[in-house]
């Protein structure tokens, strides 16, 4: 159908349906017909509208033209609209890129620090100041503590990478707050000598990563900085550390987790478990499991020794009490958990030692045995300022009861 022919359609009412019914023959043209008609015009392609304006109504080609420019303008919007988001989305990729590339800049950086390693030399002054930490210290004298933390603090300033001086540094600060009780007034300040006690043996530890020493004191100052914090995660973080120490030394580490839980109350089922902690360590020490019931210990004292783990079961020079000083606490933790007969037992162990005699606080084992059941409800509730007659670790010998000469 041309042009003319569409024209006669619309003068002709009768012709509409012939119209009607002849522009879909040409419209299903297949694409092979699509080639110049007599007139010289092409032949429209399938489902296509005719290619001449003259067949469209005046009015529409006027819509239509309005159409195109609004869809002109649609596409111009839409285009500055991808362009805006896809710019900020650049933006935002190479600020991410940017923060992600610092932030694996400082994790490199600080990944290629040198690690702190323990210096090889001993200077004058730390040796001076060492020897002022155990002369104060095997003599029980808590009250020369200011001038020998000064001292070791000031060593620690020239030396930071003194592995002696930064764990005397690190127990003289337990020593001040383990033994407070001597103390008129202790001030809430005390609590003070907790972080930094811990702050240096974490710096021992990173100097002496395979001492375990180390790693059980600070593993228990761990459980006490928490329990000042009000930590609980720090609290379990502390105590999974301390099991570890145990595993890796069980002869030194076993005494050093049972005395810091010590502290619990009796009815917490961790309290029990510290004291199978002194149980299993006079095992470790004895090569074989004591008997629970008459905790007889006599038979195992020939196999003292000065060398490898198992020398820290005896006497030494650094606790010279250390026999002592053990069965002391062990007997106090029986009596706090309800066993006076047994813990009568325990304390006569310390007597087997061969410096008894000379240990300063006998008198205190003694009058212990003697008072071991009316000991019970004092334990486990120790009245305000007592400071003998209460739990070892809460005592004015809490550290001197094994190190004081």
């Amino acid at each position: 159908m041309n042009p003319t022919q569409l024209g006669s359609c619309r003068s002709s009412r009768s012709s509409e349906k012939g119209c009607a019914a002849a522009a879909p023959r040409e419209w299903k043209a297949s694409a092979a017909d699509d080639k110049p008609g007599r007139d010289g015009m092409l032949q429209p392609t399938p489902f296509a509208p005719p290619t001449s304006l003259e067949s469209i109504p005046r009015g529409s080609a006027k819509q239509i033209a309005r159409g195109s420019q609004m869809s002109r303008f649609r596409r111009a919007v839409n285009m500055r609209h991808r362009l805006v988001v896809t710019t900020c989305a650049l933006a935002g990729l190479a600020l991410l890129l940017v923060v992600v590339g610092w932030q694996a800049r400082s994790e490199i950086e600080v990944w290629l620090a040198p690690e702190k390693t323990p210096s090889a030399v001993t200077s004058g002054k730390a040796k001076d100041a060492n020897a002022q930490f155990w002369d104060a210290f095997h003599g029980g004298r808590y009250e020369q503590l200011p001038g020998v933390i000064e001292a070791l603090t000031a060593a620690y300033l020239e030396n930071p990478r003194d592995v002696d001086t930064t764990a005397h540094l690190a127990f003289a600060h337990i020593w001040a707050y383990a033994e407070r009780a001597r103390l008129d007034k202790p001030t809430a300040s005390i609590a003070d000598h907790i972080v930094l006690a811990r702050k240096y043996f974490a710096e021992a530890v990173r100097l002496a990563p395979h001492d375990q020493r180390f790693r059980g004191f600070l593993a228990s100052l761990e459980l006490a900085e928490a329990a000042m914090d009000g930590d609980e995660k720090g609290t379990r973080n502390g105590y999974f550390d301390l099991l570890r120490a145990a595993k890796a030394w069980p002869e030194f580490n076993l005494f050093t987790a049972g005395y810091a839980l010590s502290q619990l109350p009796f009815t917490d089922p961790i309290y029990a478990e510290a004291v199978d902690f002194q149980w299993q360590n006079v095992d470790a020490c004895g090569g074989e499991k004591v008997d629970r019931r008459t905790a007889q210990y006599d038979k195992y004292m020939a196999l003292e020794t000065k060398t490898g783990p198992k020398r820290v079961c005896w006497n030494s020079w650094i606790a010279p009490h250390n026999c002592e000083g053990f069965f002391l606490n062990m007997g106090d933790m029986l009596v706090k958990q309800g066993d006076p007969i047994t813990a009568r037992r325990v304390y006569a162990n310390a007597k087997l030692s061969k410096t008894y005699q000379e240990w300063p606080f006998k008198s205190v084992l003694e009058d212990r045995i003697e008072q071991a059941t009316d000991n019970v409800a004092l334990f486990r509730d120790p009245p305000a300022g007592e400071k003998i007659r209460t739990m070892m670790i809460r005592s004015t010998f809490s550290c001197t009861g094994c190190h004081q000469q």
